[in-house]
């Protein structure tokens, strides 16, 4: 059995070829995964379905299919958009084993933490859609005017849909690693994200509209959180910049 590939260490010379060749390695190990995830998420699809079915009204029932091949399609793209996220984290981690070549070995701890920390927020993120905005939106907009309509959902549409709403409500939780990606590079200063709370809270807001979910309930219900993990991201980079500053005043380097 081939092993898997060797990560360079910081510093180590390669040649193009062997770069290649390590980015071909690494390739065929994320499509494995992707295929284990694939067959993994396969075998439980009937449960997923059923999981996604939860948030339905019972007046509307199961989603519908109007084609032949519509069920096999619906399920094939299911399956590979849990295999995704099933696999994220092999991924991510062979994405970051063929970039850390080129980041000091001090910054090595700062970015797995960095990693960790997204990956709990990604999480949670889907949680929060799946508990709260999914069933939000599916009941406001299912029983608008229902009286009206009868009521039937494609399944493809519904399908893309929720899933839409989850790994959206997963993106947009990851503000605080691109807020403080932002002052860390000093693109942005935690004074500046003090001074215009309002200007943030207002972009904050419009991203909130741009999600998935068009009734005003839901978009309400994707805001709040929105602005919560906005004011813990300021909050947290003052808390590292303060962190960062006690090693220059303790070994008395600061500039007067």
């Amino acid at each position: 059995m081939k092993r898997l590939p060797r990560r360079l260490q910081h510093g180590e010379e390669a040649t193009l070829v062997e770069h290649l060749e390590e980015l071909r390695q690494r390739i065929f190990v994320c499509l494995g995964a992707l295929v284990v995830g694939f067959v993994a998420t396969y075998a439980i699809h009937k449960h997923l379905l059923h999981w996604l079915n939860r948030p339905l009204p019972a007046h509307v029932g199961k989603p519908i299919t109007l084609g032949v091949a519509e069920p096999f399609l619906t399920v094939m793209k299911l399956c590979l958009m849990g295999s995704i996220v099933l696999t994220l984290p092999v991924l991510l981690w062979q994405l970051w084993a063929f970039l850390a070549p080129a980041v000091d070995q001090r910054q090595e701890r700062r970015v797995g933490y960095f990693v960790a920390f997204a990956a709990v927020l990604l999480v949670a993120g889907m949680v929060f859609g799946y508990f709260v905005a999914l069933p939000a939106a599916v009941h406001y907009l299912t029983n608008f005017d229902k009286s009206e309509f009868n009521v039937q959902l494609r399944a493809k549409d519904y399908y893309s849909f929720t899933t839409m709403v989850l790994l959206a409500m997963g993106v947009v939780f990851e503000m605080p690693i691109f807020i403080l990606a932002m002052t860390r590079l000093g693109i942005l200063s935690t004074r500046q994200l003090r001074q215009n709370r309002r200007v943030g809270y207002f972009a904050v807001a419009c991203l909130g509209v741009a999600l998935p979910g068009v009734d005003p309930f839901t978009t309400v219900i994707e805001i709040l959180p929105l602005w919560a993990l906005y004011e813990g991201s300021i909050w947290l980079s003052v808390l590292l910049d303060r962190r960062q500053a006690r090693p220059v005043v303790a070994d008395g380097v600061s500039s007067p």
